[in-house]
């Protein structure tokens, strides 16, 4: 017989809790697939770092059988392609699979995701395509075309031959529900709109009645489908991007594109999430989260970034309740990664959605903390400085009063009573992650 709706959310009440006080909770399943769209963090993986534009069909399905025998017990689920996976527009003018990749069509993947317990996720930009305005295509189940629905301007931040949508113009919102609607038909469950404007991208652009619109189609199929925006976002307008999306990219590309050897780079690449994460945080919650980019771990030296980044990096999407969407190739798994990738510590940490804040950023030296709403602090310790190096936590920083219990989470590992504080000495780029929980008299 079936759990009922109540039952399976007390229980991952439970173990989210459980997790963090190292009970044996903690090693119960992951949430059911009816939980509603980004009631927690999103996990599972993306293509772009490891494959950018070279994958087919059958490669995605070899990193979704990983993910479904090694990673989908621990929560992992998305399998989302990126860009990459079309090369034209339909009769509609909607982005259109390459059949050289997917001969079987979308659908047929998203089938194969879902029969084994997955989700699937696609890459689409803002705007009316190239191809499709030189097309003047038709919008489906309307009199009009492409020219009757466009105004001048950029359709996104990257592509200055796109077109902008005018929704003030008939047509323009059905061009977009027409997308949605073949979206849901393929079965998808994630959508990465990058490229969106006011943020990043190589010119200005503002797309966010395209994200209202896109938020209201989705809606209207009645299929739960994430909505993810990149990247970049203009924290300006983090109100917007907090109402009509699941979650939007703080930063620009984790990924090293060049002078680099691996798939990103610690000083160049993750250090600037450390930066700029803390004044995001207010915006995060159940529904839409803040995205510090793909995690680059699970390939060993292929990463990038040594054993004690990884370990960091993980530390600080778990504390930020970032969404854990494994950037690396999942069939060369290296051991060592897996284990970051899958303590269920660290992981209920992420999932249980409350986002920290640092004590202070004065210095390389920081701590990081979150209330975890049951009277104890979850506590993330970072040596962000090249040389090694104390760091101390502080019960009164962080809203405690009189001595503590404290738990190593990476390690599974009680460490006692302290009274009022707790240091750690730190290797270059190390941390730690603790609970803590008040021992009153």
């Amino acid at each position: 017989m079936k759990r009922s709706r109540i039952g399976v959310l007390a229980a991952t009440v439970a173990v989210l809790a459980g997790a963090l006080a190292g009970t044996a909770a903690a090693e119960s399943q992951p949430v059911e697939s009816w939980t509603p769209v980004a009631r927690t963090p999103p996990m599972g993986w993306s293509s772009w770092s490891a494959l950018r534009r070279k994958f087919t069909e059958e490669t995605i399905k070899a990193q979704a059988d990983v993910m479904h025998d090694r990673l989908a017990a621990y929560g992992y689920r998305y399998i989302n392609i990126d860009a990459g996976w079309n090369d034209h527009v339909d009769e509609f003018g909607r982005v259109a699979p390459d059949s050289k990749k997917f001969p079987n069509g979308i659908a047929s993947l998203a089938r194969y995701l879902h029969q084994r317990g997955l989700k699937f996720g696609i890459y689409l930009v803002p705007g009316v395509p190239a191809q499709a305005v030189a097309a003047d295509s038709p919008i489906e189940g309307t009199p009009y075309r492409v020219h009757d629905i466009v105004m001048p301007g950029a359709g996104n931040t990257a592509d200055d031959k796109s077109a902008k949508l005018d929704f003030g113009k008939p047509g323009a919102a059905a061009y977009v529900r027409s997308q949605a609607r073949q979206l849901a038909s393929w079965g998808v469950d994630y959508i990465k709109m990058d490229f969106v404007g006011p943020g990043g991208g190589k010119i200005p652009a503002d797309n966010r009645e395209d994200i209202r619109q896109w938020h209201s189609a989705i809606q209207a199929t009645g299929r739960p489908i994430h909505l993810e925006l990149s990247n970049s976002l203009s924290i300006a307008e983090a109100a917007t991007w907090q109402r009509y999306s699941n979650g939007w990219r703080i930063e620009g590309d984790i990924e090293c594109y060049s002078h680099c050897v691996g798939l990103t780079n610690w000083d160049v690449r993750v250090k600037l999430r450390f930066a700029d994460a803390p004044q995001w945080t207010g915006f995060a919650g159940p529904g839409h989260w803040n995205d510090l980019d793909s995690v680059e771990i699970g390939n060993g030296e292929a990463n990038g970034i040594t054993p004690d980044e990884r370990q960091s990096v993980m530390t600080l999407w778990a504390i930020e309740s970032s969404p854990l969407l494994l950037g690396t190739d999942l069939t060369k798994l290296d051991p060592d990664d897996l284990k970051l990738l899958t303590n269920r510590e660290v992981l209920a940490v992420d999932q249980a959605g409350r986002p920290a804040r640092p004590v202070s950023q004065a210095t390389q030296q920081q701590v990081w903390f979150s209330p975890d709403g049951r009277g104890g602090v979850t506590v993330a310790l970072f040596n962000l400085g090249s040389t090694e190096a104390p760091v101390t936590a502080s019960w009164q920083d962080l809203g405690l009063r009189g001595p503590a219990a404290v738990r190593d989470l990476w390690t599974h590992r009680n460490l006692g009573v302290s009274r009022d504080s707790f240091t750690a000495t730190l290797a270059p780029h190390a941390s730690r992650l603790l609970h803590l929980v008040p021992r009153h008299h």
